[in-house]
């Protein structure tokens, strides 16, 4: 099976063509420029480099969030897109899930954790067990101090990665157990999207592009501040 992978959903744009175990060809970039100016590029370079039939693409994978609400919307139109023009199934991969597939084989726990503002983090706990990554909690939107509160009850070593890492860690640092993966990968990667992808659509997951979904976990600040507007309205 040959997967185009995409992942736009934070501050870094990947894109990455696995066929089987092997990964072909991954572009990673984690700069200034924004995703609709990147991720187009970026997979045209793949598939011209790697001498890739777009015909030969047996499936989609794309990171489905959480993340940032314009990340995501690049994404699964970029994803969309391309299930859609080439007739191709669809998977959507969890954002989180395939940030801690990034982490292979250990006894520790696993905690991806995004920046979300606000003194936020999307974020979720998981664990290997017989060669499979299990989710041991919901994905979540919370406070950093409920994700240690959380970790601290594993009484365990958590191993933590993500964008809201470099931005809570000095917090973190205050638990001897909680370690931090390595620059390689502690953000997100589309080889792991498409490898994740991979399994999802063999379990039957793939879908058609006009049922792709995105998780949100919570409402965009656009919708926050009319929200509370509208509320600040009816007082008066």
């Amino acid at each position: 099976m040959k997967i185009l992978g995409i992942d736009t959903t934070g501050q870094t744009a990947s894109a990455a063509l696995l066929e089987d175990d092997r990964l072909i060809a991954e572009f990673t970039l984690n700069y200034k420029l924004t995703h609709s100016q990147t991720i187009m590029p970026m997979i045209a370079e793949i598939i011209e480099r790697s001498e890739t039939d777009k015909a030969s693409i047996d499936c989609i994978a794309c990171a489905a969030g959480p993340g940032s609400f314009t990340g995501l919307r690049i994404g699964a139109a970029t994803a969309k897109g391309f299930a859609l023009a080439l007739d191709k199934p669809l998977v959507a991969v969890p954002t989180l899930d395939a940030l801690a597939y990034n982490v292979f084989e250990t006894g520790k726990f696993i905690c991806p954790i995004m920046d979300a503002r606000r003194n936020q983090v999307y974020a979720a706990f998981y664990m290997w067990e017989n060669g499979r990554l299990i989710r041991l909690t919901d994905h979540m939107a919370e406070s950093v101090e409920r994700i240690i509160e959380i970790a601290e009850m594993l009484e365990h070593e958590v191993i933590f990665l993500g964008d809201g890492v470099p931005v809570h860690r000095a917090r973190l640092e205050e638990n001897e157990r909680f370690l931090f993966a390595p620059a390689h990968c502690n953000l997100q990667r589309a080889a792991s999207v498409a490898a994740l992808g991979r399994l999802l659509a063999e379990e039957g997951q793939a879908k058609s592009g006009d049922d792709f979904e995105l998780i949100y976990l919570r409402k965009s600040q656009a919708e926050r501040e009319r929200e509370e507007r509208l509320a600040k309205e009816e007082e008066k």
